[in-house]
C-alpha cells in the first residue's frame, strides 16, 4: 500500500510517502513541506497548497492520502488555517478518485510511539527509526506527515476487518416491521 500522509497546515503542509505493509518494513518513498507566505492572500495560499498536492499526487500516485484530523485549540485563527489546508488535501485526492482517511493526533502519535501524549521529537525520532533513516525529516511537519502515512498502513488492516464485521452483522440482523405489533 503506498500512502501519502498529510500534516495540514497553511504556512507549512507536511508532506510524506510511505509503501509497504502492516507487519513487514516500511519505505519512505518521499517527504518534504508545501511552504506558504504567512503575509500572502488566503486564496493565494490556498492555491500554492492545492498546487503542492497536485505535484505530490502526480509524482507518487499514492493509493490513499492519509490527513490528519483538525481538532479544536485555543487559537482559532491556526484552527481555520489547518482546516482550509486540510479540506485543500481532501479535494485534491477526491478529484482523483483516491480515498482519504481522516487520523488524530493523538491515535498517530500512539500507533507511532505507543504513546499519544509523545512529543515531536519521541515522533520524529520513532519515524526515522521505522523507515531506517539517517536524521529525522525535518521540519516536524514533515516527520507528522510521514507518521500519518506510517499510522493508516498499521491500522488499515484492523480497520477494514471491523468494518466488514459491522457490514456483515447488519445484513445478518434483521430488520424490525413498522407498524406492526405481535
Amino acid at each position: 500500500m503506498r500512502v501519502l500522509g498529510v500534516d495540514p497546515g497553511l504556512t507549512r503542509c507536511g508532506l510524506g510517502v510511505v509503501e509497504g505493509v502492516a507487519g513487514r518494513p516500511l519505505t519512505m518513498l518521499g517527504v518534504g513541506v508545501v511552504r506558504t507566505p504567512a503575509d500572502a492572500e488566503l486564496g493565494q495560499r490556498l492555491v500554492a497548497v492545492e498546487q503542492g498536492m497536485e505535484r505530490w499526487l502526480d509524482e507518487h500516485r499514492p493509493e490513499l492520502v492519509a490527513v490528519e484530523r483538525v481538532f479544536s485549540q485555543h487559537n482559532v485563527r491556526t484552527v481555520m488555517g489547518t482546516a482550509q489546508a486540510s479540506a485543500v488535501a481532501m479535494l485534491c485526492a477526491a478529484r482523483r478518485g483516491i480515498p482519504v482517511a481522516l487520523h488524530t493526533p493523538s491515535e498517530v502519535k500512539a500507533a507511532v510511539t505507543g504513546s499519544g501524549r509523545a512529543d515531536k521529537a519521541q515522533v520524529g525520532a520513532m519515524v526515522t527509526r521505522l523507515l531506517r533513516l539517517d536524521a529525522p525529516p525535518k521540519p516536524a511537519d514533515a516527520a507528522d506527515a510521514l507518521a500519518l502515512a506510517i499510522c493508516h498502513i498499521w491500522r488499515a488492516p484492523a480497520q477494514n476487518r471491523l468494518q466488514q464485521a459491522v457490514a456483515l452483522h447488519a445484513a445478518r440482523s434483521p430488520i424490525p416491521s413498522k407498524g406492526r405489533t405481535a
